[in-house]
């Protein structure tokens, strides 16, 4: 019986995702399956020092010990910041609707 578990190291642009089955050796650490699986060859814009990794969708550390059947998610930096997007959504919202108010009004 082998030591080895089965892992996936994940990556997505708008036009291309990847996704990279490999197996390593059990008690590996993420940072080890990403090396293994050469997808920083592919990639060379991920610098693992500054982008974030999960493990289905939950943020983890790069030194985290890895399960069969794990996969591994490298996340690209946000271009925008949702909070902030939703707050100018927000008030371009309002801001129609106080607009939509005036022009209701009767005019005296």
């Amino acid at each position: 019986m082998s030591d080895d578990i089965s892992v996936e190291v994940v990556y997505a642009l708008p036009q291309k995702q990847e996704v990279l089955s490999l197996r390593v050796r059990s008690g590996a650490l993420v940072s080890e399956a990403i090396a293994q699986s050469g997808i920083l060859r592919d990639f060379p814009e991920i610098d693992l020092a500054s982008a974030k990794v999960g493990i289905y969708s939950k943020q983890v550390k790069l030194d985290a010990v890895l399960r069969d059947k794990d996969r591994i998610e490298i996340y690209r930096p946000l271009i925008a910041d949702p909070k902030e997007v939703r707050r100018k959504r927000a008030a371009e919202g309002k801001e129609m609707k106080k607009e939509a108010g005036d022009a209701e009004a009767p005019l005296t």
